[in-house]
């Protein structure tokens, strides 16, 4: 299942942004594959794939499309239905649900569906930057610990923070999925990170990050820097760390092949 988790998260990331959204809901294996992992019993996968749908749903023209696809609302209803679930996962499912049957004209927008047109840059970058909100970030001392935090984790390259807005700017490898962040800030007791992006309108918005369950590669030795084969955005940072690009695994299984796609295809 961690195959699948890496796959809906690199997906997640790619439609936070808004300008990759209509290109992935008109691909035409994305869709069917959300609705895949939308029946899958373990809560992560589940809660990354709604994250993405809601990310999706974030440009309007997108929903009939989504609403109409195979078994997409069906899912949808069924893991509403489901017992033992997070309060998060369904809360986050409802609010999916609710959106796909807001009253937009639905039209059969999946036979005008087109061939992936990825190209959102020129070249295939490495990094990618986050921006989290950390509750508890009021003083010094708790961003000490979340210094110490962050640079356990490997695949971080860089962070600054912006402490009057309790925010931390995290530089990262583009193969690290950004629950590992939440998931390393939780671990201090005091902190938590939520995700900070902009919808459609240009507006920001605090994406919750599911900390738990998420397995953390730590760094067993910290180096006082290294620099990323990339120019990174940030001046004025003082410690980073990088890791070598993740192996791809080659067994042709679905998974694999679309891990393989998102990574060869999309573009940071």
């Amino acid at each position: 299942m961690n195959d699948a988790l890496s796959v809906v998260g690199q997906l997640r990331d790619l439609a936070s942004e808004p300008q990759n959204r209509e290109a992935i809901v008109q691909d035409q294996g994305c869709l069917p594959g959300l609705v895949l992992f939308l029946d899958v019993q373990d809560e992560d996968v589940l809660f990354a794939a709604l994250q993405t749908l809601r990310y999706l749903a974030e440009l309007p023209r997108n929903i009939p499309t989504m609403s109409n696809e195979l078994g997409m609302m069906v899912s949808l209803e069924n893991l509403m239905d489901r017992t033992g679930l997070s309060v998060e996962v369904l809360s986050l499912a409802k609010e999916v649900h609710g959106i796909m049957r807001s009253p937009v004209c639905r039209t059969p927008e999946r036979e005008r569906r087109k061939k992936p047109q990825f190209f959102i840059n020129a070249t295939n970058k490495k990094a990618k930057s986050v921006t989290l909100h950390i509750q508890g970030l009021d003083s010094t001392d708790q961003r000490g610990l979340c210094e110490e935090a962050l640079l356990k984790v490997k695949g971080v390259i860089s962070f600054t923070f912006q402490m009057a807005s309790k925010r931390c700017t995290v530089r990262i490898r583009s193969d690290l999925a950004t629950e590992s962040l939440a998931s390393a800030i939780a671990e201090t007791k005091v902190l938590s990170a939520k995700q900070v992006v902009k919808n459609e309108a240009g507006e920001e918005v605090l994406l919750p990050l599911n900390p738990s369950g998420v397995e953390v590669q730590q760094n067993s030795a910290l180096p006082d820097y290294l620099p990323e084969e990339e120019e990174s955005p940030e001046k004025d940072l003082t410690r980073a760390i990088s890791r070598p690009a993740a192996q791809q695994d080659a067994n042709g299984s679905w998974i694999n092949a679309a891990a393989s796609f998102l990574t060869k295809t999309f573009y940071w």
